[in-house]
């Protein structure tokens, strides 16, 4: 089990846009090499190994990521799940951009108009469930 992160003072900040491309296919093959995630990269997305190699640890010194080396090689791990990276990133989002008013994410996710029918049948079932 991870442990939760959520509060760790170096986990403040946001992952940037390549950091959490880095981690969303990290926590999809994890644990796994620089290799295995340079293979996992969208086939239009060409990231030199040293790139890679540097994000990756750019992750592991913000305590995103942890290493153990296997054979000779380094093979990372997550120290926070993703669904603990969700709630985060929300919290922050609505912290910082919907003026700590979770209800405005809402609004704004409805008005929008990208919702499907599943999606709203999925959201009435989860508001039936928690009244």
């Amino acid at each position: 089990m991870k442990n939760s992160l959520l509060h760790h003072p170096l986990k403040e900040k946001i992952l940037t846009e390549v950091e959490q491309e880095m981690m969303n296919i990290l926590w999809k093959i994890e644990p796994c090499s620089i290799h295995q995630i340079i293979e996992n990269l969208p086939k239009n997305r060409e990231l030199a190994y040293t790139s890679v190699a540097t994000i990756i640890r750019i992750l592991e010194q913000k305590e995103f990521l942890k290493s153990d080396k296997e054979n000779k090689f380094h093979v990372y791990s997550s120290k926070i799940t993703k669904e603990e990276y969700e709630k985060k990133s929300l919290s922050h989002l609505a912290k910082n951009v919907f003026d700590n008013k979770p209800l405005n994410i809402v609004k704004c996710l409805f008005n929008s108009k990208n919702l499907s029918k599943n999606d709203l049948h999925e959201i009435q079932k989860l508001l039936d469930e928690n009244s």
